[in-house]
């Protein structure tokens, strides 16, 4: 089961297809992180414009809706997801504060809104962290003083982009979470 953790969606439950398809990020790992976010170097969540990337059930950037951001565009390509996306949605009844961006999220086109907070959980192992960190990068998506949240596996060895300074990391099991903020 997925729930929402803290604030206005506070203990919501989220649709979370069967398969292994999706791998949400748990519930753990999201209060960590946004525990994190909330140190002073950190845009604020309350306002804040996200993204989540390779949104999956929505968990990141719903969690985030929840805590007060003001919009979170969703990017997602695969059809199941979508649809539980989309439910997901619905059921905390966000639509109005929500943008759906049915794409590859390393292939981004150019950003409407430069973003405060990234999320990006892409499939782990499949060499996508790089080619979304630059397709970020070259759409103009990250705020200058924004900060991109990544999770990949703890024995992912990728290159990030000399213009991105890693400022926090955090392993659980077989997981690992990147701070990254513009050099």
């Amino acid at each position: 089961m997925t729930r929402i953790i803290a604030g206005r969606f506070k203990g919501r439950r989220l649709d979370v297809p069967k398969g292994m398809d999706i791998r949400p990020t748990t519930d753990r790992m999201r209060e960590r992180l946004f525990s994190m976010l909330m140190h002073s170097r950190y845009p604020d969540m309350q306002g804040a414009v996200v993204a989540d990337l390779f949104a999956g059930t929505g968990a990141l950037g719903l969690e985030a809706l929840s805590r007060g951001a003001a919009q979170v565009t969703f990017a997602e390509k695969a059809r199941a997801s979508l649809e539980c996306l989309k439910g997901n949605i619905a059921t905390l009844g966000a639509a109005d504060e929500v943008t759906i961006l049915p794409a590859d999220a390393s292939k981004l086109p150019h950003a409407r809104e430069r973003c405060d907070v990234i999320f990006m959980d892409p499939p782990y192992r499949m060499g996508l962290v790089r080619p979304t960190l630059d397709a970020i990068l070259a759409g103009g998506w990250l705020a200058e003083d924004g900060v991109i949240v990544c999770e990949l596996a703890t024995d992912d060895k990728t290159e990030f982009p000399e213009n991105l300074t890693l400022v926090d990391e955090r392993s659980q099991g077989q997981q690992r979470v990147v701070f990254l903020m513009q050099s």
